[in-house]
């Protein structure tokens, strides 16, 4: 009875697992449709390194030297998360009206800040700089080869969607 039992719970299982997956939804252009994509607990701290290495790749393909992650910067970028949240709009302005070179600044960045990139979005971190690598400015920050060092963090919403920035400083 319990060998009977244990063969139709892996058949179950099996077939669970072969089950089609749900169909994706196409937009207008015939992109997929972003899924709402939520960090959990586990990928909290991965997430930083992630998005560093995957930026210093794409650097090293482009012949840039790799960048380092700043604590400074990372705290300007989580700050300005945050606040893209309360304002309710993705753009490079405070809501104080400070600019990315008062928040670096702020923060004691005593370098160079050369770029930053700020993106509005339900999707991964990985989806989100494949966006800034199809555009040419934001692409032009990631792979600026005076950068030495980056921040980078991001605030998520409680219907799950993800403030990102980026910030290259020198």
């Amino acid at each position: 009875m319990k060998r009977a039992f244990s063969l139709l719970a892996v058949l179950v299982i099996t077939l669970a697992a072969c089950a089609a997956p749900a169909p994706v939804q196409l937009g207008p252009d015939g992109k997929p449709l972003p899924t709402v994509h939520r960090i959990s607990a586990f990928e909290k701290d991965k997430i930083t390194y992630r998005m560093v290495d995957s930026i210093n790749e794409l650097r090293r393909a482009a012949g840039a030297p790799p960048v380092t992650l700043n604590a400074q910067l990372t705290a300007a970028a989580a700050t300005h998360s945050r606040d893209m949240h309360i304002q309710n709009r993705a753009w490079h302005f405070g809501s104080d009206g400070s600019s990315p070179l008062d928040r670096v600044a702020r923060v004691g960045y005593s370098g160079v800040m050369l770029g930053e990139n700020i993106s509005e979005t339900f999707e991964t971190e990985l989806e989100t700089l494949a966006a800034w690598m199809e555009q040419k400015d934001t692409r032009d920050v990631v792979l600026d080869r005076r950068a030495t060092q980056i921040g980078f963090a991001w605030y998520q919403e409680e219907n799950g969607k993800i403030w990102w920035t980026m910030l290259m400083g020198s």
